[in-house]
């Protein structure tokens, strides 16, 4: 079998460094030929979050041997790749110099174009190179900075429908975490933590409930979290168990309360589409999450899409991939592209936290 159009994708935007190799087979259908993850948890777990000057470093040390091994993993040579794509923004500046500048001087030294890549368009276009969707859809992102639906007309035309107004749902499960004191990454601590808890013990508060608008908030059921947990104090295993259960099933109302509503709006304004819901980012690797979401997709007759779980976190595979079908679409990226720390797909909708704008929560 034959493959084609061969990228190589780096990822460094924050505490992963990832390499990967996709192209397409003779049919034309996407392929993963490599994907390699190395996680930097054990270096940040002692400080309960993501140390940036502590992930550069790491990126630094360990990113030459990934791309080295991601090339073999995928039975090529770097004569044979098209394009080398790498995450330019949004993330941590040190960590996108370290991997912006690596891919840069990799393409110069074997003259092959740069294609410098949004990070949460790898993650909106990860639906079509796992199951070859067209476009438009919906697309729910959902990660530690992010919490957005936005429909996702074509490549590079993003319209935000909806962010979060203050936290992140990501944000939102590492602060619960770090309240009760359940370790680092906090999102699938809570998410283990509540499977043995009782979600009908604490009724915690929806943000935003019947109000008239798409967007979400978050702080509210965080402060609903920590009085909970101070009225207990000390907590035992059962109470925390409980409390995260009773978080999960609150963000789950919110979020399918949300998508219920931007689903009704796509079938007006887009009738003759394919009823596609993608859900991207790290948070959608929650399985309690998805199971609700999935609910409300087979209510509505619609389809749900989420990636496998190691591609919902940070990975190379979708960078190349969007990087890609940036190449198949003519485009190169000039060689003084900066890294940028905040860089919203779509880039017309007002500022809000979370939207991925300057001045706004990444």
């Amino acid at each position: 079998m034959g493959v084609r159009h061969l990228i190589l994708g780096i990822e460094t935007s924050c505490d992963e460094t990832a390499a990967a190799v996709v192209g397409r087979d003779d049919g034309g259908c996407p392929i993963i030929l490599s994907s390699i993850i190395l996680s930097q948890i054990d270096a940040h777990k002692e400080f309960g979050g993501v140390v940036p000057e502590i992930a550069a470093r790491a990126h630094l040390s360990a990113l030459d041997y990934l791309i080295e091994k991601a090339i073999d993993d995928a039975g090529c040579r770097l004569d044979d790749l098209s394009a080398i794509a790498v995450t330019a923004g949004p993330g941590l500046i040190g960590g996108l110099m370290v991997g912006l500048m690596t891919a840069k001087g990799l393409a110069a030294s074997i003259g092959k174009p740069l294609l410098c890549i949004n990070h949460l368009e790898g993650h909106a276009l990860t639906a079509r190179l796992t199951d070859n969707i067209s476009f438009p859809y919906l697309l729910l992102l959902v990660s530690g900075g992010h919490t957005q639906i936005l429909l996702v007309n074509g490549l590079g035309d993003y319209q935000r429908w909806a962010s979060t107004i203050d936290d992140a749902l990501g944000e939102a499960f590492d602060k619960t975490a770090k309240l009760l004191s359940l370790g680092f990454p906090g999102g699938p601590m809570v998410e283990k933590a509540a499977l043995a808890g009782d979600g009908k013990r604490f009724n915690f508060p929806q943000p935003l409930k019947g109000k008239d608008t798409l967007n979400f908030s978050f702080s509210g059921l965080k402060t609903a979290v920590r009085i909970a947990a101070q009225g207990l104090a000390p907590l035992s295993e059962s109470d925390i168990a409980d409390i995260c259960a009773s978080f999960q099933n609150a963000v789950a109302a919110v979020l399918v309360n949300r998508l219920n509503r931007s689903m009704d709006i796509f079938e007006v304004e887009h009738s003759s589409a394919d009823k596609n819901l993608v859900v991207a980012g790290g948070v959608a690797a929650n399985l309690y999450l998805r199971g609700e979401i999935s609910q409300l997709c087979e209510e509505c007759g619609w389809n749900l899409i989420a990636p496998a779980l190691e591609l919902c976190g940070d990975n190379a595979a979708m960078i190349a991939w969007a990087g890609l079908e940036r190449f198949e679409a003519g485009e190169v990226s000039a060689m003084d592209f900066a890294p940028r720390s905040r860089w919203p797909l779509d880039e017309t909708s007002a500022s809000l936290l979370g939207s991925g704008r300057r001045g706004a929560k990444a």
